[in-house]
């Protein structure tokens, strides 16, 4: 019995096509679509900001001790009290926002050689995604489904040290869950060691965020709000995910209509509201109590 039995034998022969043609066991980089809808992130500007902000600042503070014309004075310390007052708006405004956040993980993962170049659903293996609250992280199980037999790294490299980088990251998989890759099979009475991933997005207790409402449900792409996930070869934040943005996205996102039970409620909406298009704030996307009780 094979370990999949409910694959059939015209699907492992597929299979057996497919992983011994030349052009997948050799991928090349593949450029991005043209006319791709997902955003990327412009380069950061705010050192000239702060640069500008801060001889200023400075001018200011010049003026306020230099001179002896108490109106000018005042005008400086209201300067002064508006400069203090934005940054620290600004600041506070801040607090819990780890945008570009990208820290350091256990294992090399890359996004990029996956669901990129090997066009991997993002659901193979957050799968829970579509049927729960979180996407989860996927279990070393997962993991082997795939590298029980990719032992190797045979992607495109620009050097042997790149490969055996690779190579080495994958070895930490094996020696998480006890696997020899030589006997292919699990080592016995091994003492399994977890993978101590470290979380990336992270929304705060009083917010309530269901995936499975927005992929299944929604269906919204995962790209929408972890960006580009499958150039990159270490994920970062991509998005705020501050309540402004998704208030945002509520607003101009329109209702997918698939069926006809969703077409009725279109059409009572559109009459309602005199409109031709309902987002999901016309459903009560922006009330409170949506995602914060």
């Amino acid at each position: 019995m094979t370990p999949f039995p409910q694959l059939s034998n015209e699907d492992i022969d597929a299979i057996l096509a497919y992983t011994s043609h030349a052009d997948i066991l050799n991928p090349k980089p593949v450029a991005a679509e043209a006319g791709s809808n997902v955003a990327k992130l412009p380069p950061s500007t705010a050192w000239m900001t702060y640069t500008v902000v801060f001889i200023l600042l400075l001018l200011v503070i010049w003026v306020y001790f230099m001179s002896h014309n108490g109106f000018l004075k005042l005008i400086t310390t209201i300067a002064l009290m508006l400069v203090a007052a934005y940054f620290g708006y600004k600041g506070l405004m801040s607090i819990g926002v780890d945008q570009k956040y990208k820290p350091l993980q256990p294992i090399a993962f890359s996004h990029k050689i996956h669901a990129g170049d090997n066009k991997i659903n993002c659901e193979y293996c957050h799968s829970s995604a579509k049927h729960s609250k979180t996407s989860g992280i996927p279990s070393v199980n997962v993991c082997m489904n795939c590298h029980k037999g990719i032992n190797q790294y045979t992607g495109p490299v620009n050097s042997e040290e790149e490969k055996a980088f690779y190579n080495t990251e994958i070895a930490k998989i094996y020696d998480a869950i006890g696997w020899d890759p030589q006997k292919m099979a699990y080592k016995e009475n091994y003492e399994q060691k977890p993978i101590e991933w470290v979380r990336i997005h992270s929304l705060p207790d009083f917010a309530y965020f269901n995936h499975s409402q927005h992929v299944t449900a929604g269906g919204i792409q995962c790209q929408t709000c972890h960006g580009p996930v499958e150039e990159m070869d270490e994920v970062y934040q991509y998005s705020p995910l501050t309540m402004g943005w998704c208030i945002n996205c509520h607003q101009t996102t329109d209702v997918k209509i698939g069926n006809e039970y969703y077409a009725k409620i279109h059409e009572e909406l559109s009459k309602k509201y005199g409109i031709e298009k309902v987002t999901i704030a016309d459903l009560g996307g922006k009330e409170c109590g949506k995602c914060h009780y």
